[in-house]
């Protein structure tokens, strides 16, 4: 656990060093809050609720979403396909340490960085000029947290798959580009699912997508409290499960017959 616990530490020092980079997303991450913020206020001038949600609930889900992003990091991540395309990856497995936990640990320390260097300032941001809600209880938060965590582990874990696929794709880049698509669509990133038609919100929410950003902004709307929040938890770290084990099932299965593109 020491290695894995080092590895997760220099993950999050690893970006600390780019300051430009999170000042710019921090920027702009706020920018893009504001127009969603907008959109939202245009929408509840005609209504005065959506599937659940006031004007004040919308506005908090739109800058924790956009506090989120690179949290769940839907977008761009191809450090395990790089490694698989230069043929690096098979150094990588003769190093004394298991794989797939080597770079959960790596990409948890990224995701704990971006939480509070990209994360929280654009909240406060909204915070300051927008109506948005706080829970009042430190269960409330304490839940929001491990939520954060657990979307996080989602997140890897289904990105970690997309860059798998390289060990039998010439160009993993579409792939990842028509998932990262889909989990645009379905995590309730650009809008809360509960906006989505009955029939179809019921379907999309059963699916880990919604693990991403429905779920922990939810538990911080006080949407799911207690048994829910609890029940909404356990939602996340089972196929949190679910998707670490189809990861290592395709990890096992690329090791038994490598085709390493260039290398």
């Amino acid at each position: 656990m020491r290695l894995y616990w080092e590895v997760a530490v220099r993950g999050f020092r690893r970006y600390t060093t780019y300051r430009a980079a999170t000042l710019a997303g921090i920027f702009t991450n706020t920018i893009f809050g504001f127009m969603r913020a907008y959109v939202m206020l245009a929408l509840f001038d005609a209504v005065t609720e959506v599937g659940g949600y006031d004007v004040a609930d919308a506005l908090t889900y739109t800058f924790l979403a956009q506090g989120l992003i690179m949290v769940a990091y839907l977008w761009g991540w191809w450090d395990v396909a790089i490694t698989i395309r230069s043929g690096d990856v098979v150094t990588d497995f003769y190093r004394p340490f298991d794989y797939q936990a080597y770079w959960l640990a790596q990409d948890l320390g990224r995701a704990l960085y971006h939480a509070v260097a990209r994360g929280i300032p654009p909240f406060v941001v909204g915070m300051l000029v927008f109506d948005v809600r706080l829970p009042l209880s430190p269960l409330v938060w304490v839940a929001f947290l491990v939520s954060i965590a657990l979307a996080a582990t989602v997140s890897f874990a289904m990105r970690f798959m997309v860059n798998l696929s390289a060990f039998w794709l010439l160009d993993y880049r579409g792939p990842g580009r028509l998932a990262a698509a889909l989990w645009t669509a379905l995590s309730g990133f650009a809008v809360p699912v509960a906006f989505f038609p009955e029939g179809i919100g019921a379907v999309v929410s059963l699916l880990p997508f919604v693990a991403l950003f429905e779920v922990p902004v939810d538990i911080f709307l006080e949407r799911q409290s207690g048994t829910g929040a609890a029940g909404a938890l356990l939602f996340q770290a089972g196929w949190a499960l679910v998707l670490l084990a189809a990861g290592r099932w395709m990890l096992a299965a690329a090791r038994r017959k490598v085709v390493i593109q260039g290398g």
